[in-house]
């Protein structure tokens, strides 16, 4: 389906520049800005979801980037996206692994377990998706990727050329990032960790954090920036930072380094 020959000139450079550009995402916010920059010529989406995992099962894990406030996966309420990535997932199969369109005037149903969130509601919004996937017979561990427009694309066949040319460049890029788990699953490693160190979950509630905070702080320990996480908890980079300011105030330190050796446990603790 995919010919680079159907291309002109100029649009083949352009090609050639995302593709360039893909080799130096190191981050979810690099993913983020290049799906909205150049990308958006070729493959016009406002909702991208990545689900990998057990198509036949319940062992589907997420990924969504969006430029729609509150889009994000952090904000999911844990599989509910099941039915709706299983369903396009079967189409997949039955258009012989090669990307397909899909167009719903009344946007799409995503089945009755979908827990309602942000994330759930915008993609009911949708009007049209864009499905293809990457096949991983060694692994046995099948990736979909479903970019999603509340319009109908001008150039279908484009589209889908696109997204067959493209879609192994987005795979190799995602796969070299961590997985932004979705839910409050900050908070929930956060007081595995006091646990672990034996001591009681009130000594994080005596620290004063509130559950923001832990959540910030989180993402701090593994090596997020503040605009990564202003992205993945939809907030602003003011915020953010504000949110550091008062953590460093109550845990009686002066930056993000001895923040995190402060919540760490005994054990782990280093001098800083």
């Amino acid at each position: 389906m995919a010919n680079l020959n159907d291309l002109g000139d100029e649009e083949r450079a352009a090609l050639l520049r995302i593709i360039q550009q893909s080799l130096g995402i190191r981050r979810h916010v690099d993913v983020f800005l290049w799906l909205n920059g150049e990308v958006q010529r070729f493959l016009p989406h406002e909702i991208l979801i990545a689900a990998w995992g057990d198509f036949t099962g319940d062992g589907l894990d997420f990924d969504v980037i969006s430029a729609i406030p509150g889009v994000r996966t952090s904000r999911l309420s844990g599989n509910n996206m099941g039915v709706f990535a299983r369903k396009l997932f079967e189409g997949w199969q039955r258009y012989n692994y090669e990307p397909y369109l899909l167009e719903s005037s009344n946007g799409f149903e995503l089945g009755n377990e979908a827990i309602e969130c942000l994330p759930v509601r915008s993609v009911r919004r949708m009007r049209a998706a864009l499905v293809h996937g990457v096949r991983d017979i060694r692994g046995k561990i099948d990736c979909l990727y479903i970019t999603l427009s509340s319009e109908k694309w001008p150039q279908p066949r484009l589209a889908q050329g696109s997204m067959e040319i493209l879609l192994p460049t987005l795979d190799v890029a995602l796969r070299r990032l961590h997985h932004l788990q979705p839910g409050r699953d900050a908070v929930k490693k956060l007081i595995q960790v006091a646990q672990a160190a034996t001591e009681p979950i009130e000594e994080i509630d005596h620290l004063g954090l509130s559950i923001r905070e832990l959540e910030v702080m989180d993402w701090v320990r593994q090596g997020k920036t503040n605009h990564e996480i202003a992205l993945i908890l939809d907030i602003s980079v003011f915020t953010v930072k504000n949110h550091l300011q008062r953590v460093f105030k109550k845990l009686d330190v002066l930056n993000r380094a001895q923040a995190v050796a402060r919540m760490s446990p005994p054990s782990r603790r280093q001098r800083v």
